[in-house]
């Protein structure tokens, strides 16, 4: 186990791509990747470079570049575009959507998310295949047993849970209601890039509510409007724009449960 949390995160995102590209046959182009990668930590460099100079020029320089590489790596295993300059604008909006979009000395969007959708809606050259690690339970287990141990260290074990129980009962109900066998229903759940939503881009503690009984609202909600947005809308991608548009929730769930804020270390955002 590695000293910082993100290390361990880095690590196993590092692995999940690997095995998309060796395993899963994904046409993903060595540049795509790092543009993704050397844009989130160069937009992140400069702006906190710009930060410092201009509000803690006494503190010391620390630009928090193992977020921003998470970022990227994210970026790189959710996203996909035809044209690098899709990934770079994407990593880019998402950097500095931690530094802009901010409430309290917090960014309440999760930045990949944020990136994510930013491209859907701007551009006509992105897309997110929710389908492209398929139903292997080796994948699962893998992805279940990675997710664990960051969730351990930084304590925000809860969110999945509720997130996944919520989204488990209401697919469940649904499968009864309608008679369906229930391969359809294990079919939905074994999906690898729910776990991944649902382990390493649900659980960002620097932007999800900071109290427990916010953070068990917010993952219910969040799981809901999943649920309503692939169920009534036919949306595939209902997992990113459900935390997207929900994202903001974040701000009322502080103020009504106060509690200590996250934090890895003293870094710039």
């Amino acid at each position: 186990m590695l000293q910082d949390a993100r290390d361990d995160q880095i690590l196993f995102l590092s692995l999940f791509l690997g095995l998309g590209i060796f395993t899963r046959d994904w046409t993903l182009q060595p540049l795509t990747i790092g543009v993704a990668i050397a844009t989130s930590l160069t937009v992140q460099l400069l702006a906190s470079l710009y930060i410092h100079r201009r509000i803690k020029p006494e503190s010391p320089f620390n630009p928090s570049l193992r977020s921003a590489l998470i970022t990227g790596l994210g970026l790189s295993l959710l996203l996909r575009t035809g044209h690098w300059y899709t990934m770079a604008l994407a990593a880019t909006l998402a950097i500095l959507s931690k530094f802009i979009l901010r409430a309290n000395q917090k960014h309440f969007f999760n930045p990949a998310n944020f990136g994510i959708i930013a491209v859907l809606l701007l551009t006509q050259d992105a897309w997110v295949s929710p389908g492209q690690w398929g139903e292997v339970g080796w994948y699962s287990l893998l992805f279940v047993g990675a997710g664990g141990i960051v969730l351990k260290r930084v304590g925000r074990w809860d969110t999945t849970v509720i997130f996944l129980s919520t989204y488990t009962l209401l697919g469940a109900i649904r499968n009864l209601w309608l008679g369906w066998t229930w391969d359809v229903f294990t079919h939905q759940l074994m999906s690898g890039s729910l776990l991944l939503f649902a382990l390493f881009m649900l659980t960002d503690p620097r932007s999800i509510p900071d109290a427990r009984g916010g953070r068990v609202i917010w993952g219910g909600a969040i799981a809901l409007l999943t649920y309503i947005l692939q169920t009534y809308f036919s949306i595939a991608t209902a997992i990113f724009w459900a935390l997207f548009i929900l994202a903001p929730l974040t701000l009322f769930l502080d103020k009504k449960w106060l509690a200590p804020r996250f934090h890895w270390e003293t870094t710039m955002i």
